[in-house]
């Protein structure tokens, strides 16, 4: 059930989420806008070789800035344990709040230079028809936005229930070998196999991918709902390793560290897998790592 008190779904705060609605945004309200103009007794809105027209094209382009800079702060603020989906709410009326604000503000200036021609509103008014105006202009993009991606998430859900129950790379005998076991957010077991066969794990938005050979020697991958500082966390002591925000790679079946003019790379000498950057944040770890194998 929908709670306004409970926390807003990670992949609303992605960064490829976050791109994709402003990008949306921007296309949905520039068509609105060229719709409307026409059709407006009051928006001061103009095409053309004019100075109206300049005018225009600079407070879409700040409005989009505004919009853009407040997306990234989003996204930044995706871990914090307090980003509700009231906050959410919240952060999207303000964003909507704020442009009506920004054209009330260059209404009034354009109206006092002569650039635009006054219609005799006072502020309030021309704040209360700007407040609407941004409100379509703004919420319903984010509405489709937040509707397209949770029934993406939920499409990815039903596609994880498919896989089954655990999938392995042999029948599980307990204590016989060195396993590694992963579960998803629900704290049920997904995956297990010998720390020999698994190669490396993936970030892929909110879930993981888990490359491995299986018992007929075949590369495969395996994508579970689970973070992937939960996996770093739980084997922290283990051969698996973080070399990057999007890879945990398994130090003993590593064939090659590559120094390139970019930074090193991780190679399994393996064609159908490519080399893993590591990034400067995890350089020195894996390279203690690598080096005392």
């Amino acid at each position: 059930m929908f709670a306004l008190n409970d926390r807003l779904p990670r992949y609303l705060l992605e960064k490829e989420q976050i791109w994709m609605t402003v990008v949306y945004t921007a296309l949905f309200s520039l068509v609105f806008i060229l719709v409307s103009i026409p059709f407006s007794s009051s928006a001061w809105f103009a095409l053309g070789e004019s100075e109206a027209f300049v005018y225009t094209l600079a407070f879409i382009l700040l409005s989009a800035l505004l919009v853009i800079m407040s997306r990234a702060l989003m996204h930044r603020c995706r871990d914090l344990p307090n980003f509700t989906q009231l906050g959410y709410i919240a952060w999207n009326v303000a964003e909507v709040v704020v442009v009506a604000l920004l054209y009330t503000v260059f209404t009034r200036r354009g109206a006092e230079v002569g650039i635009i021609e006054g219609d005799g509103r006072g502020n309030g008014e021309i704040f209360l028809g700007a407040l609407v105006y941004s409100a379509v202009c703004l919420c319903v993009p984010f509405a489709f936005c937040a509707l397209h991606f949770a029934l993406q998430d939920r499409d990815n859900t039903i596609r994880l229930m498919n896989y089954g129950n655990v999938v392995s790379d042999k029948p599980a005998v307990p204590y016989s070998d060195k396993r590694i076991t992963l579960f998803d957010n629900n704290g049920v077991l997904k995956f297990s196999i010998s720390s020999d066969n698994l190669y490396f794990i993936e970030s892929d938005d909110n879930y993981i991918k888990a490359w491995y050979m299986d018992s007929a020697g075949e590369m495969k991958q395996y994508m579970l709902r689970c973070r992937l500082k939960t996996v770093e966390d739980s084997f922290a002591d283990s051969e698996l390793v973080r070399c990057h925000r999007k890879y945990i790679v398994n130090i003993r079946k590593i064939s090659i560290l590559k120094s390139e003019k970019e930074g090193y790379k991780v190679d399994f000498d393996i064609d159908s897998i490519e080399p893993i950057p590591i990034s400067k944040t995890y350089e020195q770890a894996v390279l203690a790592r690598f080096n005392s194998r």
